[in-house]
């Protein structure tokens, strides 16, 4: 298979992740990778293949020293998924030892850790995502405690692998994690109607 199809590779996350929250932050890097492939005038369905198949096997093992993303890497190489998408799957995880040599290897890297940190900011606003500004996620990612398993290091190295601006980088997650905020869940929070 020397393409390989949205379609498919949403099949094959549906085959191996059960974890809503997981498959959200696997559609959240889906849609920033796509905004990125826009903006550089590169293959969107390409790009878009490889946000949605990154963490794939980060369900069934986790194990970074033995597991992740090794089993996805090989499930990929099994469907004969393009090198280059096996490449930036296995230049995510710094530990594998994969220099991020293409842009969209660097594109992954660079949107993994933020989309979901950009999430997790939009989750705990009452007007979820909407009107999120770059200056309030550098805030937040200033502050330790929260959502403490995000590395703050890997979003400033894929900044600088990608030579992005960080606010132009940050405004680019939030608009392409916004145009899919129902379906990732982050959008503004209903308020009970209350009887009078």
């Amino acid at each position: 298979m020397a393409e390989v199809s949205r379609d498919d590779a949403w099949q094959l996350v549906t085959e191996w992740i059960e974890s809503d929250s997981l498959r959200k932050h696997l559609l959240g890097v889906e849609a920033a990778m796509r905004a990125y492939a826009r903006k550089w005038g590169e293959d969107e369905e390409t790009y878009a293949v490889t946000g949605l198949v990154h963490d794939l096997d980060y369900e069934r093992y986790p194990d970074l020293d033995t597991g992740h993303p090794r089993y996805a890497i090989k499930e990929l190489e099994e469907r004969a998924y393009p090198q280059e998408v096996i490449d930036a799957v296995a230049g995510h995880a710094d530990f594998m030892g994969v220099p991020r040599e293409t842009r969209m290897a660097k594109t992954l890297y660079g949107v993994d850790e933020l989309s979901g940190f950009v999430a997790a900011c939009a989750l705990v606003r009452p007007t979820g995502i909407e009107g999120m500004k770059p200056k309030s996620v550098k805030k937040k990612l200033k502050t330790p405690s929260f959502a403490a398993a995000v590395n703050r290091e890997d979003i400033q190295r894929g900044i600088e692998e990608l030579d992005v601006d960080q606010d132009e980088h940050i405004a680019l997650v939030i608009e392409a994690l916004a145009e899919r905020a129902d379906e990732l869940d982050i959008g503004p929070k209903e308020t009970a109607a209350t009887d009078s």
